[in-house]
């Protein structure tokens, strides 16, 4: 099940199919009510208890008509919420009917009031609409026992108010994944500290966490643990009896100081090292005893875009959402970029629409800890693993951030 002891690196789709075949959704359903379900994965169907409209009704302000004539005898009237009690209407006769409000037996089209003209009781109507006319139908829209959301669906404020609408108040849904996270790293301080020498602050910490948790994990802030070996290995036993998926930053490349494959294989089982991506080579993927096991590289730039890319379909299949695809658009590129052959890259950059299309530049430091960058970019520029340096004026592909890297609102 490996792909660790494979020559060379692992193009990332082979690695997103790893995942794919391995990851499966956790155990665990709740009950919520439909105010405390945004964000969260349906673990059923949900099928409409009632047709929606529930009965004709009167798509504008108006008056509802029985058939054709000259003028109509005004019997009563129609509000959202309060229907015309009378008899059916006969020929001749008509009611004042307001937008949303229920259509009375034997009116079969409504006029706009704009076309009418109303003297005393009685109606006269410019132009005379169609038979159905400006009707909306019962199950127009919904139909009762039609399958509304499949398992699956991550719930948002449109799906929540479709619920809302057939009179849903409860929803069962997949429990949220546990992820554990923690930084390894001696040259790490906490903001607000101060630093050592040799020190760094810890930017990767908040943006694995904020990451995490906007993509729908309940995630357990272990802080930080140094560059040993024994610390690494009890930090991980612990991380692994608390979560579904346990998340490093750093420790995962080379040199001396960089523990965790060996101590992950020591434990359970490394599955994916090294990916042919850049940034991100240094990504580690595998399996603890109770848990699974991401480690991302150290370099903050590095940590986010693996996250993005690779994290986010591992919490996506521990959560049994259903799959989501990237949204990827042409561009034209509008300086140079400069590539080596041999990694698929994700530079950081910045589209914007002119009047020939979508444009896109790479934005000039794209170095894996520059993190200025990223808060500058709105997109990933994605370069083909064996392409090379692009000239402006050829076609790009440009990747848009989405709302779990930018603001949501």
């Amino acid at each position: 099940m490996s792909l660790c002891d494979q020559p060379g690196l692992t193009p990332l789709e082979q690695a997103l199919a790893h995942l794919a075949e391995r990851v499966s959704v956790v155990a665990g359903v709740e009950k919520l009510t439909l105010l405390h379900a945004d964000g969260r994965v349906l673990s059923e169907d949900i099928v409409s208890p009632v047709d929606v409209p529930p009965t004709d009704n009167s798509a504008m302000d108006g008056f509802a008509l029985h058939g054709e004539g000259s003028s109509w005898n005004v019997v009563g009237e129609a509000l959202a919420g309060h229907p015309y009690m009378g008899p059916p209407l006969q020929p001749g006769q008509c009611i004042r009917i307001m937008t949303g409000a229920s259509l009375p037996k034997g009116a079969d089209r409504v006029v706009m009031q704009e076309y009418a003209e109303l003297q005393d009781a009685t109606l006269q109507v410019q132009q005379i609409p169609g038979s159905g006319d400006n009707i909306r139908r019962q199950a127009g829209d919904i139909r009762q026992g039609s399958k509304l959301l499949t398992a699956g669906t991550r719930l948002g404020p449109a799906e929540l108010g479709l619920l809302a609408s057939v009179g849903v108040t409860h929803v069962s849904v997949i429990r949220r994944p546990v992820a554990a996270v923690f930084s390894t790293g001696d040259e790490l301080a906490e903001a607000g500290q101060q630093l050592g020498a040799g020190q760094i602050y810890d930017s990767n910490a908040i943006m694995v966490v904020t990451l995490l948790q906007r993509m729908g994990c309940e995630v357990l802030n272990l802080g930080r643990v140094a560059d040993d070996e024994a610390a690494l290995q009890q930090l991980l036993a612990e991380a692994d009896l608390k979560a579904d998926l346990v998340v490093t930053s750093g420790g995962v490349s080379v040199g001396e100081a960089d523990y965790t494959r060996r101590v992950v294989e020591a434990m359970g089982e490394l599955e994916l090292w090294r990916l042919a991506i850049k940034p991100g080579k240094p990504f580690a993927f595998g399996r603890l005893q109770n848990s699974w096991f991401m480690g991302l590289p150290g370099n903050p730039v590095s940590a986010l875009v693996t996250l993005h890319q690779l994290g986010a379909e591992v919490v996506r299949l521990l959560s049994g959402a259903s799959p989501h695809e990237r949204v990827r658009l042409p561009a034209t590129a509008a300086e140079d970029i400069v590539k080596t052959p041999g990694r698929l890259d994700f530079q950081r950059g910045v589209y914007w629409l002119s009047a020939d299309g979508v444009q896109a530049k790479a934005l000039p430091r794209q170095n894996s800890q520059v993190l200025s960058a990223v808060a500058e970019a709105n997109c990933y520029i994605v370069l083909e693993q064996e392409r090379g340096s692009v000239i402006a004026g050829e076609t790009i592909v440009v990747e848009p951030f989405d709302g779990s890297l930018r603001g949501m609102c």
